[in-house]
């Protein structure tokens, strides 16, 4: 039988599931029209299917994880009928979402389901659980593209070679671990190189320059080590606790992408610092709507950096490190907030926690898993949050003939962790989806409620400050005082 190693890090997602966090990405489709159930599953056949792991179960040995293929695979278990709870509409298929996120899938058959609900709305909505240990946010948009009626269908790879049934010994370790330690030696290897010349021909020339850069790199890399190895906890919210088995989903109306542009040039930051401002925004304001403190609230979310080159965006898999930002959400001040997020977000940049991260992920996959689940309890017990921005397509996707009206999903969150925050871009809009506990915070959609109010605020300095006090360093303190219409939250 042919079958394939998975990876080191795709293992340890595998492993990463517990019955209060399962490891799926779960997306909501929501089409124009009604989709009928054969139009779906005949374009399933010929775009996904091409890809082997949606035909792949996973099998576990001594030796590790395997890919196996499905001698039994039938499309009918993966596409199934579904209906709709009570209410229905919009509150319905929020309810449907959440159950579907704390249902295990199979484990004997390939690790992905999706749930067509033929009557929504007066058309139909696609309820997609995928395990991330077939692929991250990055490459399922991609083989997502694919499916599309413009789409280009991906050419079946050419398979792995079968391997024994027993172990691969010292030479499979050693490439493990190259595997494990490659992206921060390209990390590195691309600092060097943009310093202007390699350290071999810095010590032929004795350019001390160069030498002054090498060690800087190496200074950096041993300060992004020691930063993980020593995070101290964020602030204890209502956020924080043990998670149960029960989640909680929302969405909101999306933010227009034109008007998030339009801020970011007015005030030189990036579109990813505007959106987690509104993030740590909505975050206090809920916080002060129940009478919790907010006053000096830090809350550190883990944010998924992608190290996957272009020509591989949509190998499927994973490859992605994550950084751990602090959000600063005791910061009442809008402006003040988004500069703040903007310069922690700077100095995240050009850092190799991402990479590290990658090779702590695969270094794990390999170990028992006994210490796999030591080394994610303690960065789980760090973090309040898993916060992820993947860009979707700026125009509207068909399939089979019916366009996709709204795309939304939601990132597992891992240990402990209770709060998910996705972003995604599509249509000319920013959607916003949060994922809770049920138990720790069972009214997500007041979070939800809380990004257009925040993000609403920065229109207002815009409308109200003239443009050359935005960007000087007192600018806070000022628009502070000027704008006494605006609400404290």
């Amino acid at each position: 039988m042919n079958r394939e190693r998975m990876s080191g890090v795709d293992t340890a997602w595998l492993r990463m599931d517990s019955p209060a966090n399962l490891m799926m990405i779960v997306g909501v489709w929501v089409f124009e029209t009604p989709m009928a159930r054969e139009r779906l599953l005949a374009r399933l056949r010929e775009r996904l299917l091409v890809f082997d792991r949606f035909r792949q179960v996973v099998r576990t040995d001594a030796t590790g994880a395997w890919w196996v293929d499905d001698p039994d695979f039938d499309l009918d278990h993966h596409v199934v009928d579904a209906r709709l709870p009570r209410p229905g509409g919009a509150r319905g298929l929020q309810r449907l979402a959440a159950r579907l996120a704390a249902q295990p899938l199979p484990p004997s058959r390939p690790l992905w389901q999706f749930h067509l609900v033929e009557q929504y709305d007066g058309a139909s909505a696609l309820v997609t659980r995928i395990h991330h240990c077939i692929a991250d946010g990055i490459a399922l948009v991609k083989v997502m593209l694919s499916m599309s009626d413009d789409g280009t269908p991906v050419a079946p790879r050419r398979r792995a070679r079968a391997l024994p049934a027993g172990g691969e010994g010292h030479e499979d370790l050693a490439r493990s671990l190259m595997a494990a330690i490659e992206p921060v030696g390209r990390t590195a290897v691309r600092v060097l190189g943009q310093a202007g010349g390699s350290v071999a021909r810095a010590a032929g020339e004795g350019d001390a320059g160069q030498f002054a850069q090498w060690a800087a790199a190496g200074l950096r890399l041993a300060q992004d080590a020691m930063s993980i190895a020593l995070m101290t906890e964020d602030s204890r919210t209502r956020f924080k606790g043990k998670p149960g088995r029960r989640k909680a989903v929302a969405w909101n109306e999306p933010l227009p992408i034109d008007e998030v542009k339009a801020v970011c040039r007015a005030l030189g930051v990036s579109v990813n610092d505007v959106l987690l401002s509104c993030v740590a925004g909505a975050l206090r304001r809920y916080l002060a709507e129940r009478g919790d403190a907010t006053e000096g609230i830090e809350l550190r979310a883990m944010v998924p950096v992608n190290l996957r080159p272009p020509q591989q965006e949509a190998r499927l898999g994973n490859r992605f490190g994550l950084v751990p930002l602090v959000l600063p959400v005791g910061i009442a001040n809008p402006l003040a907030r988004l500069r703040e997020v903007g310069r922690r977000m700077d100095e995240l940049k050009g850092g190799f926690q991402a990479p590290l991260a990658y090779a702590l992920l695969s270094a794990i996959g390999q170990a028992p898993r006994a210490l796999q689940t030591g080394v994610l309890d303690y960065l789980s017990h760090k973090s309040s949050a898993v916060m992820t921005n993947v860009p979707g397509p700026a125009e509207p996707i068909r399939i089979v003939g019916n366009t996709v009206r709204r795309v939304m999903f939601w990132v597992p969150q891992s240990g402990d962790i209770g709060l998910g925050v996705s972003i995604l871009s599509y249509r000319g809009g920013v959607q916003f989806g949060v994922m809770t506990d049920a138990g720790l915070c069972p009214d997500p959609q007041r979070i939800i409620d809380g990004f257009a109010p925040e993000f609403e605020r920065l229109l207002l300095t815009l409308a109200l400050v003239p443009p050359g006090v935005l960007r000087d360093e007192d600018a806070p303190a000022q628009i502070e005082q000027r704008l006494l219409g605006m609400p404290a939250a």
